[in-house]
């Protein structure tokens, strides 16, 4: 399946953000959560997964500073989990964010002292992405929502060889 997907940016596609992350009330189960994505899915940075016509993954990003940026969202429909799919989406993004000076990127999810086997599978898939735990805290989400924040460093893009 996932040769069958084209990874395309430059575009913003919020219906596309709300009909997948209502596929996925594990992750995404408060509404207010959901309209909050959908709205940023209007303005943010978006990379999109699609098999056709079809939208199958979305990964929406904040730049924070010239040197940060943050995953807002990443969402990728259930069908096409374990495919590939959310790997080449982060891929993707961070090729783009190298080459406009990102050094560093960050995700939150929810933290590991709040048990679910759904968070679990997001934040092993981040950790073999390469990010690192640095904190979980209680005061972003609430107490019953603990945020782990993952950050990672990126390389720096090459710079041209001198020629003398």
């Amino acid at each position: 399946m996932p040769q069958a997907v084209k990874i395309a940016s430059g575009s913003q596609w919020p219906a596309e953000v709300d009909a997948i992350l209502r596929e996925l009330p594990e992750w995404f189960g408060i509404e207010q959560s959901v309209l909050d994505y959908v709205d940023a899915a209007r303005n943010l940075p978006t990379t999109a997964a699609l098999h056709g016509d079809e939208v199958v993954g979305v990964c929406l990003v904040h730049r924070h500073t010239p040197v940060a940026a943050e995953i807002e969202l990443l969402a990728v429909r259930p069908a096409w989990h374990r495919h590939g799919v959310g790997r080449r989406l982060v891929d993707a993004v961070e090729t783009e964010l190298v080459a406009a000076g990102v050094e560093l990127l960050q995700v939150k999810t929810r933290g590991p002292s709040a048990p679910s086997q759904e968070y679990e599978r997001t934040r092993e898939f981040y950790v073999a992405l390469g990010f690192l735990p640095l904190e979980e805290r209680t005061d972003i989400w609430g107490a019953e929502n603990p945020c782990l924040i993952l950050v990672k460093p990126l390389p720096r893009p090459c710079e041209p060889a001198v020629v003398s």
